[in-house]
């Protein structure tokens, strides 16, 4: 389930990340935390993801969090870059990851079970399709949380 401030956040992170060359890539955030914790990845446009990448977008962003007062309690910020495992969330992921092998999680079972592996053929308005093993399966959109890029893939 995502947190209800998560699209607000990623609205606002965005343009802090773009002039210094970076991109958002996902947010969390963990409410279960004593404080909680705002995690935001990010990716570097031209090359890996420095840590000095993190640590810019950190400062450049807690100012624009800390402005606007979205997160009205004391949090943590933690800024990362997500590595090789990462969720596919946007059209440009879908294209660039097709081919790769991808584990889809559903809210409910889907034809008998929950995580769906398997190589990414594409998504469309209706469904997400994989290749598992020469045989292609749709998994419809809205009973989709997550799509991983598989480890090693």
């Amino acid at each position: 389930m995502v947190h209800p401030l998560i699209p607000k956040i990623i609205d606002l992170a965005t343009p802090v990340a773009e002039p210094l060359g970076l991109e958002v890539v996902g947010a969390m955030f963990y409410t279960n935390q004593k404080p909680p914790v705002l995690r935001v990845d990010i990716r570097n446009l031209e090359q890996d993801t420095s840590l000095e990448d993190c640590e810019r977008m950190s400062r450049a962003l807690e100012e624009q969090l800390d402005a606007t007062d979205v997160i009205p309690d004391s949090y943590v910020l933690e800024v990362s870059s997500p590595g090789v495992s990462r969720s596919l969330t946007r059209d440009r992921d879908f294209v660039s990851f097709k081919g790769f092998p991808v584990t889809v999680t559903t809210s409910e079972p889907y034809k008998g079970h929950k995580q769906h592996s398997g190589k990414l053929i594409r998504r469309d308005e209706e469904a997400v399709y994989l290749n598992q093993k020469g045989r292609q399966v749709s998994i419809p959109n809205p009973l989709i949380i997550e799509v991983l890029l598989d480890e090693g893939g």
